[in-house]
């Protein structure tokens, strides 16, 4: 039987106290390729935002003769692969625990294997964050970690070639092909999310048709950091539902560190992977910034996408640098090439702007105030409920 413990550090400051060392799974670099799908996600979530992005569509048209492709574009965040395992890794140490970090961008390694270069971080695991597609509508998302170095590139041929031509049958023969690699963990990636809108009722009989299909060879579910109390209560209700086990991943793309981690004694990576396929054990403890209203949070994590940071390296400091479109010749390069400094619609600094004082003092904290939900904290932490 598999055994999940979840712990939550602002109930239980001594929850670290048994363990060795705190893993951190999922979270990503400026490696990562990002869709631009939260800009309607966010117009949606903020009706006041709605009519500046229409503009800011229009205006791109007619001042520069591009029509925004957001299918076409893309935006990585801000965080280069050893800004992001720094910021993982103190935050552990700041538990008294020796870190562990699976960086996980999607559908890329770049990110581990240029960090195999530094000295301090030679043993991070090669992983992935996998975009598989399924059932022809959408795609679910796996962490896949510690491949094997030797192979770890023809791995991701495989799945590329996988993600070009997919089929539900030849995706379970990939799935079976990596349990068979005994120190590599698969991961359901917040399973219960709805990302690609093809609605509930759709996404959750799909998600229950790949757990009858492929469950025997998924390690586990993920709780995952970035989204809210009551989804991943239903992912706790679905572990139980297929036996599975439940792991973290905190799903970082902003600057602040991932909300939760797992404790282990575990003194590498794939100690920890034997922890959780054979042993079947799972310690997953949420930390302070969970405990923030989900919005708020989704909102912070929206300002650090946007953000200037002076101190980071070249072609990671301004929001313009780390978004990506299509030119006129339909060429993707960075909108600071494509809008140069002074030349970009103005609707986009007032679009920025607003967003900008949505997380700025008397703003942030009535936002954060208006979000606030006690109840569901509490419901939360108690016995019966996640």
């Amino acid at each position: 039987m598999p055994s999940s413990s979840i712990s939550y550090l602002w109930r239980d400051k001594d929850a670290p106290q048994a363990f060795r060392t705190g893993v951190s799974l999922h979270s990503h670099t400026n490696q990562s390729r990002e869709t631009l799908d939260f800009l309607a996600n966010f117009g949606n979530q903020f009706p006041v935002v709605r009519p500046l992005i229409a503009r800011l569509e229009r205006r791109s048209e007619q001042m520069h003769g591009i029509r925004i492709d957001y299918a076409a574009s893309y935006w990585t965040p801000p965080m280069t692969p050893k800004l992001a395992f720094d910021l993982e890794s103190r935050q552990i140490e700041k538990l008294n625990l020796a870190p562990m970090v699976s960086i996980t961008d999607h559908d890329n390694i770049n990110a581990p294997m240029l960090l195999r270069t530094v000295p301090s971080a030679r043993g991070i695991p090669v992983s992935v964050e996998w975009s598989a597609p399924y059932g022809g509508v959408q795609a679910f998302h796996l962490g896949v970690h510690n491949l094997p170095s030797a192979k770890a590139t023809r791995w991701m041929e495989t799945l590329a070639e996988f993600t070009a031509h997919p089929g539900d049958a030849r995706l379970t023969e990939i799935l079976v092909a990596l349990h068979k690699e005994p120190n590599v963990l698969v991961v359901f990636n917040h399973p219960m999310w709805d990302l690609y809108l093809i609605g509930r009722e759709k996404h959750q009989f799909l998600v229950n048709e790949f757990l009858q299909k492929n469950g025997a060879y998924l390690h586990a579910l993920e709780l995952n950091g970035l989204r809210n109390w009551e989804e991943n209560r239903t992912v706790r209700r679905l572990a139980e539902q297929w036996n599975m086990l439940l792991v973290s991943g905190g799903d970082r793309h902003g600057v602040e560190a991932n909300a939760n981690v797992n404790l282990t004694n575990a003194a590498s990576f794939t100690e920890f992977v034997h922890e959780i396929r054979r042993e079947r054990r799972s310690n997953v403890l949420f930390l302070p910034q969970y405990a923030e209203p989900w919005k708020h949070r989704i909102l912070q994590s929206t300002i650090d996408a946007i953000r200037h940071y002076p101190e980071f390296p070249q072609g990671s400091r301004t929001w313009d640098e780390r978004v990506y479109h299509p030119d006129r010749n339909g060429a993707v390069r960075p909108l600071s090439e494509i809008w140069p400094r002074g030349h970009a619609p103005r609707v986009m600094a007032a679009l920025l702007g607003m967003v900008q004082m949505m997380g700025q003092g008397l703003v942030s904290g009535g936002l954060r105030m208006a979000w606030s939900n006690p109840q569901q904290l509490r419901l939360a932490l108690g016995d019966h409920e996640f």
